[in-house]
Parts: C-alpha cells; sequence; structure tokens
C-alpha cells in the first residue's frame, strides 16, 4: 500500500527518507552522495547493512552527547562498493559494510578538537580517525563494530599513523 513503518523498502525501490536509525539520524543522511548522484550511482544501503547502519546512528547519538549534543553532519556514510571504489577507497572500507560515517561538527569545535574529547571518552569506537585537518579543514571518521579496537589514527599527506 505504499505506507512504511520503521525500516522497509518503499514501492519506488528505495528506503524512505523518513526511517529514523536513532533519535537523530535518519537513514537518508548516512546514504546521501552527490559523488554517486552526479555519477548515476544508486547508492541504497541493502538490507543487510541495516542493522551495522544501526549501530553507527546509535554510535554517533554518543558522540553527540559527548559533543554537548551540537548538530553532527554526516559528511560520508554508507558507501556502495561501485561508489567505494569510484572515489578510490578500498573494498574493504568500513563504509561499504555500514560501520563507518566521516563526520563534521562545526558549532563543537574542529575536527582536531573533537577527536580529542572522543578519544578520552568511553565510547566503544572501532577506529576514530583525524582526516586531512591542516589549517582547520578535514573531517573525523568514526566507526563502531561489534569488537570495538579503540584505535585513533591520523590521515594527512604523509600517510597513516597513530595518533600521538
Amino acid at each position: 500500500d505504499g505506507e512504511c513503518a520503521g525500516c522497509c523498502f518503499t514501492h519506488h525501490g528505495g528506503w524512505g527518507d523518513q526511517v529514523m536509525l536513532s533519535p537523530h539520524f535518519a537513514l537518508a543522511e548516512f546514504a546521501v552522495s552527490d559523488t554517486a548522484s552526479r555519477r548515476g550511482i544508486d547508492n541504497t544501503p541493502p538490507g543487510h547493512v541495516i542493522p551495522a547502519l544501526t549501530r553507527t546512528a546509535l554510535g554517533l547519538e554518543a558522540v553527540r552527547v559527548r559533543l554537548g549534543t551540537a548538530p553532527i553532519t554526516i559528511t560520508s556514510g554508507y558507501r556502495s562498493l561501485p561508489l567505494n571504489r569510484l572515489i578510490g577507497s578500498r573494498d574493504s572500507s568500513q563504509h561499504v559494510l555500514g560501520e563507518a560515517a566521516d563526520f563534521i561538527c562545526p558549532r563543537f569545535g574542529t575536527p582536531k578538537e573533537i577527536v580529542a574529547a572522543l578519544r578520552d571518552s568511553g565510547i566503544p569506537f572501532d577506529q576514530l580517525i583525524l582526516e586531512f585537518a591542516g589549517k582547520g579543514a578535514g573531517w573525523v571518521h568514526v566507526s563502531f563494530t561489534d569488537n570495538p579496537r579503540r584505535m585513533a589514527l591520523e590521515i594527512d599527506s604523509q600517510g597513516t599513523r597513530l595518533l600521538a
């Protein structure tokens, strides 16, 4: 009948925009991609990644609380394999599995300040990565898995390393 309740496919073949994975994060926020739209790539998350996306959204709820409930903007969430390959990321990226999100939170501070706040928290992240944060730019990558490793890393033009 075209009505959606909870996580379901709409009659249009995609996930309904109103599907909330957590109190503050909608499924659509994790799937939106300007690159996919421009290139005609379907970035609709398949059903089997919805549990991981839900875990990621719930992890972001904890991040949001740690950041003083400041709004978080997801800049990259789920990525279909074709999209992930197009942007040059590895097939093993946690984004493909629905386990990761890249985000900014300008109302809280810079990506470097965000990473400092999260690193010292009890949030059970798998990876926390400060990405390309020179001169106040960049973003934060955070992932959530069943067995969080709490790895803190930094990626920039010099490569990837443990966060000092």
